[in-house]
């Protein structure tokens, strides 16, 4: 494997106090970016979705949980066999929901498929996140995610919901601290899209991506 290049502590400080100048940059523009997200203008959602939950039928003034501020990532369902490593590496990345709280901000999941097939998953993963089944209600469709994922964020006013932010792709993984942890390693992702140095391992995108407990050998 081509390493990187083995250098004294002073040129090891002088490369970092370097590369410390562009960070600083890119933190400066990504709150620039968050700025500019927070003066979006917002629409209202006028249709009436029914989701089914664990406590039976919820609106979606309901998946609010009496907070202001809510945040529904929609995980995409083949079916109650096969399922989504990325969406699933993506919740796994997501930190106790307490802290969402105490800023009167809820998180729930939804996936268009059917309760039953969703809950006994969630269960083997080990997830608290509250999930619910947007099946038949045109919710995936009307918020972008269509027959994939995305990441929609709503705002209440009273009983009046408003639709503030939608990102899918790649603006769904930069949340995802794996990612952002690999990005920090010298051998990054090892994936073939990558801006790497010759000889470092790497192979094609989601083909290593697995659900945590399907790592063959490796700790879950």
């Amino acid at each position: 494997m081509n390493g990187p290049e083995v250098v004294s502590e002073q040129e090891w400080q002088a490369a970092w106090e370097a590369l410390l100048v562009k960070e600083k940059e890119h933190t400066r523009a990504l709150d620039a970016l968050a700025a500019e997200r927070r003066r979006m203008p917002m629409v209202r959602v006028g249709k009436d979705y029914v989701f089914q939950g664990p406590d039976g039928p919820a609106s979606l003034l309901d998946l609010f949980d009496g907070r202001r501020q809510l945040i529904v990532y929609s995980f995409m369902w083949n079916d109650g066999e096969h399922f989504c490593s990325g969406c699933s590496m993506f919740t796994d990345n997501v930190g106790h929901l307490a802290h969402l709280h105490a800023r009167d901000t809820s998180l729930v999941l939804a996936s268009r498929g059917p309760l039953e097939e969703i809950t006994p998953f969630k269960e083997r993963m080990g997830w608290t996140i509250p999930w619910f089944s947007s099946l038949g209600t045109g919710f995936n469709e009307d918020m972008g995610a269509g027959d994939g994922f995305g990441l929609n964020v709503f705002l209440r006013d009273g009983d009046e919901v408003y639709r503030t932010y939608f990102t899918t792709g790649r603006g769904v993984e930069r949340l995802g601290s794996i990612w952002t942890f690999l990005d920090l390693t010298p051998l990054g992702r090892q994936e073939t899209w990558e801006d790497s140095p010759e000889g470092r391992p790497q192979t094609e995108p989601y083909e290593w991506w697995r659900l945590h407990d399907e790592y063959a050998g490796r700790e879950a």
